[in-house]
């Protein structure tokens, strides 16, 4: 008899992105922002096969996109056979279930993109809590259209009650689990507490930044430690503690997950703990990917982001990171203006923001010492200034 072999390879999803042009958006603003979808949808395994826009004063309530741009879409899905459209806005759940209905295919929107894959990423017991509460205060208020089955049922005894009772069913259910994982939450915030006051006696440091700028990269360059780092977003979910000594004077570093614009808000709230590394370092880190095009929006989220956690008045040094892909900045391409240089940029930087910056490549090694002595001269300080007991030792 002859053996049968079967395929178990999974194959991978193709995806259509769909993103709506504002009246206060320019085409490259959203160009930008689609890019940045694309990136995640790569990120969680997708090929990305065709990117649609459209220009409304908002989103359409029904369709996001209105009627005839939904159509398009729905030819393009049925004919090239695509398994998932995004948009890179959160769909409201009429939204939702409309445009299920109308394309057959799966649906997400940015947020639920993003909350799969933290979902993926999560590897401890406290990250993968918060991801699930997340997910389930994000399911809550989309319940209904997981049973639009029913609307299939036409009327008749005992046709109506059902329907309605399964999803109060669900929604209770799911109320207690949130309340469930919220007491769990509580509990791993003590311990991790208790943890956070055995080292308050060292000088803490916390890497913060955009996804995707190098932060486990300079971590692991400046530790000499091995954190896993890679080309895709939130590569670093779980926040990662080393000791480093730089010349004589030893302190805590520590790696945190990144931040990225339109970052879903019950995920902030459910990540807030987690960002306590943050909230509680003497001195930020704040790392920047000077080679991408849109490098000062990334500074202005991370730092919305940490005035929203209560970290915005920490000690911060800038590092901008990838300097060996730094490529000059045409500020106007309409006039025949010299692109804004690297040099330009540091001396630019350097009078209008009274931070302390430095420019580095981690991956190349450029200026890596002068990044360190930096590091050594606030580090010290620090110390010194909690410690002026040691000060013979230095």
């Amino acid at each position: 008899m002859k053996q049968k072999f079967y395929d178990t390879a999974v194959k991978q999803e193709r995806a259509v992105l769909v993103g709506v042009i504002t009246a206060n958006e320019t085409d490259e603003r959203a160009k930008e922002y689609l890019e940045e979808l694309q990136f995640l949808v790569d990120t969680a395994g997708a090929k990305t096969e065709k990117i649609f826009t459209q220009k409304l004063s908002k989103p359409d309530r029904a369709t996001f996109v209105g009627s005839g741009r939904l159509e398009d879409i729905k030819a393009y899905v049925k004919e090239e056979e695509i398994d998932i459209v995004v948009f890179d806005d959160e769909l409201t759940p009429s939204q939702l279930r409309n445009i299920e209905n109308e394309l057959q295919v799966k649906i997400l929107d940015r947020n639920n993109l993003i909350l799969d894959i933290f979902a993926n990423r999560a590897q401890t017991a406290q990250a993968k809590t918060q991801v699930e509460l997340a997910q389930l205060q994000y399911l809550l208020p989309r319940l209904t259209r997981l049973w639009t089955h029913l609307e299939r049922q036409k009327g008749g005894i005992g046709m109506r009650g059902p329907g309605e009772s399964q999803i109060e069913t669900d929604r209770r259910l799911i109320l207690n689990k949130i309340s469930l994982l919220k007491e769990r939450l509580k509990l791993i915030d003590r311990q991790n507490e208790t943890q956070r006051k055995n080292r308050t006696q060292m000088v803490r440091a916390a890497l913060v930044g955009y996804t995707n700028v190098g932060k486990s990269t300079i971590m692991n360059m400046i530790s000499k430690s091995d954190v896993f780092a890679e080309n895709k977003l939130f590569a670093t979910l779980d926040t990662t503690v080393r000791k480093v000594v730089l010349e004589n004077v030893p302190f805590l570093l520590s790696d945190t997950v990144g931040f990225i614009r339109k970052l879903p808000h019950d995920l902030v709230e459910c990540f807030k703990s987690t960002l306590d590394e943050v909230r509680e370092a003497d001195l930020l880190i704040h790392v920047v990917d000077v080679s991408h095009p849109s490098f000062e929006d990334h500074i202005r989220a991370v730092n919305d982001t940490l005035k929203d956690i209560g970290a915005s008045d920490k000690q911060t040094i800038t590092v901008f990171n990838k300097i060996d892909a730094f490529k000059p900045i045409q500020m106007n391409p309409d006039e025949e203006v010299e692109p804004v240089t690297l040099e330009d940029f540091k001396h630019s930087w350097m009078a209008k923001n009274n931070s302390p910056a430095i420019f580095i490549s981690a991956t190349k090694k450029e200026n890596i010492d002068e990044f360190r002595n930096l590091i050594y001269k606030y580090v010290m300080e620090l110390h010194v200034d909690r410690y002026p007991y040691d000060n013979l030792l230095y």
